[in-house]
């Protein structure tokens, strides 16, 4: 996977993203993080959505391979053993704190320190952004996709 130059998204971009999501996307949206193929794997929307209503989720994973590994360890209990980890804990707070300060809401629109809520947003924030021990952590317990060794073949962002 590798990080993507910020700017519009292409119309086979839109195309893409509509499909990976079974919806237009419910703000516009630009292409934060492609895979090997370079089809979307993140996608940064905008602060409001097209009614101008704010829109909670900064980075959204839409890679399908990676959401479901994602939802495979959230439905494992993933969440809760993030949260009752130590160093998860911790980690939850970092990964919190940063995303406040770059967007004004914690991961995924979570206004809690200490909650995860949603693996697939920090997922997508830790690819997106880089430097997340969520992340990490998340990366350390999903299965390989794109026939890579778990998330490891992303490349350093712009």
């Amino acid at each position: 996977m590798v990080a993507s130059s910020a700017g519009s998204p292409t119309s086979s971009d839109r195309l893409a993203v509509a499909a990976l999501l079974g919806r237009e996307p419910a703000s516009d949206f630009r292409v934060a993080v492609r895979c090997a193929d370079g089809a979307p794997a993140v996608i940064e929307n905008g602060p409001v959505d097209r009614a101008g209503r704010p829109f909670p989720t900064r980075y959204w994973l839409i890679c399908p391979e990676l959401v479901t590994a994602v939802s495979r360890l959230e439905a494992a209990g993933g969440v809760k053993r993030l949260e009752e980890d130590p160093a998860g804990a911790a980690a939850l707070v970092l990964a919190h704190r940063r995303h406040r300060a770059l967007t004004g809401r914690g991961v995924g629109g979570n206004a809690s320190l200490v909650r995860a809520k949603c693996l697939h947003a920090h997922l997508a924030f830790a690819l997106a952004e880089g430097g997340s021990a969520v992340g990490d952590w998340i990366s350390e317990r999903i299965e390989p996709t794109h026939g890579h060794d778990r998330v490891s073949s992303i490349e350093a962002g712009p």
